[in-house]
C-alpha cells in the first residue's frame, strides 16, 4: 500500500508542477526559508551592529551600491542582512500562528458538525463572538495587556486567537457535507465508533481544505504580524522585522527611498507567493480526484486501507 500512496505523491507533485506561477512562489519560499534558517552561519554583516565609520561625512544611509547590496539604515546597519534576519521572524511567527489557528479550528469545526445540536450551537455561536471582534484592535489591547510586544510567541498566540474561526467554519461546512454521504451513514450503521469515524472517514477528506487555507493562513499570520510591527507592538528593537523597519524607514522615504522598498517588497513577495502556492495547490487537489488526497493519507494509515470505493476516474486509473 505504501507503492499506492507512494504513485499518489508522485501524481499529486506532476499536477502541482503544472501550475508555473505556483513552482515560483515555491521556489522562492524554499529560498527565503533557507536564508532564514542558515542566518547565523552565512558571511552576513552582524544586523544590529551599526557601522558608523562607513557612512558618509552628512550621516546619511549609504544607498545600494557595493558597501552594502541594498544599502544601510541612519544607523549604519546592513539593510541586506536585517532583511535576512527579519524573515526569521516573520515566517517563525507566520508559520506558529497558522499551525495553532488550524489545529483548534479543525477541531473545532470537526466536532461542532459531526455530533451537532448543542455542541453545535455553543461552539458556534462562541465563533461569532470571537469573529465579532476587530482584529487589529484586540490583538493590540491584548499585547499591550501582557506586556509582552517583544516576544514571538505572544504574538503568534494573539494572531492565531483570531484567525482560527474562519478554519473553523469552513471546516464545518466540509464536515455537514461528509455526513451526508453514504460511505459516512455506513460506517455509522455499523456501530462504528465516533473516534474511528473521524479519523478515518472524516479528517482524511479535510485534508485539501487544510492545506490550501492553511498556505493562505501562513500569508495572512504575515500580514498581520507586520502591520503589529509597523504600529510598534510587535517584536522590539533592536531585532530585526520587517514591519519595524518600514516603520522606520518613514522618515527617510524621499531620503533614502530603499529603507522603505525593500522591506516591503519583502512582504509583498512572501504573501504573493503562499498566496500563489495556494492557488496551485488548489488546481493539484481538484475534488473531481479527491480519492488522490485519500490514497495518499489512507495509504499511511493502518493497513493502507481504501477510504471509498467509489470508482476512480481516468486520470487516477491510469496513475494506479
Amino acid at each position: 500500500m505504501e507503492s499506492d500512496s507512494a504513485g499518489s505523491v508522485l501524481l499529486l507533485w506532476r499536477r502541482f508542477r503544472r501550475e508555473r506561477l505556483a513552482l515560483v512562489g515555491t521556489g522562492f519560499i524554499v529560498l527565503l526559508v533557507l536564508l532564514a534558517v542558515f542566518a547565523p552561519i552565512l558571511p552576513l554583516r552582524d544586523p544590529n551592529h551599526g557601522y558608523y565609520e562607513l557612512l558618509p561625512l552628512d550621516g546619511r544611509p549609504i544607498a545600494p551600491g557595493s558597501v552594502f547590496w541594498l544599502g544601510s539604515d541612519p544607523n549604519g546597519r546592513d539593510l541586506f542582512s536585517r532583511l535576512i534576519w527579519g524573515a526569521r521572524i516573520s515566517l517563525f511567527i507566520g508559520f506558529i500562528a497558522n499551525g495553532m489557528a488550524l489545529v483548534v479550528g479543525v477541531i473545532v469545526g470537526t466536532v461542532a458538525a459531526y455530533f451537532g445540536k448543542w455542541v453545535d450551537m455553543i461552539l458556534m455561536r462562541f465563533t461569532d463572538v470571537m469573529m465579532a471582534f476587530p482584529v487589529l484592535l484586540f490583538s493590540i489591547a491584548l499585547i499591550a495587556i501582557l506586556q509582552r510586544g517583544g516576544n514571538v510567541l505572544v504574538i503568534a498566540a494573539v494572531i492565531a486567537l483570531f484567525y482560527w474561526t474562519a478554519v473553523a467554519r469552513i471546516v464545518r461546512g466540509q464536515v455537514l457535507s461528509l455526513k451526508e454521504v453514504e460511505f459516512i451513514e455506513a460506517a455509522r450503521s455499523s456501530g462504528g465508533a465516533p473516534r474511528h469515524i473521524l479519523f478515518r472517514h472524516i479528517l482524511p477528506h479535510l485534508v485539501p481544505v487544510i492545506i490550501v487555507y492553511g498556505t493562505i493562513g501562513i500569508a495572512t499570520s504575515i500580514s498581520t504580524e507586520s502591520i503589529l510591527s509597523f504600529i510598534g507592538i510587535g517584536v522590539q528593537p533592536p531585532t530585526s522585522d520587517w514591519g519595524k523597519m518600514v516603520s522606520d524607514g518613514q522618515s527617510y522615504m524621499f531620503l533614502a527611498p530603499w529603507l522603505v522598498i525593500f522591506p516591503g517588497l519583502m512582504i509583498l513577495l512572501t504573501v504573493l507567493a503562499f498566496n500563489l502556492i495556494s492557488d496551485g495547490l488548489r488546481d493539484a487537489l481538484d475534488p473531481r480526484h479527491r480519492s488522490l488526497v485519500k490514497r495518499v493519507v489512507g495509504g499511511f494509515s493502518a493497513g493502507g486501507q481504501a477510504l471509498v470505493t467509489s470508482p476512480r476516474t481516468p486520470v487516477e486509473a491510469e496513475s494506479a
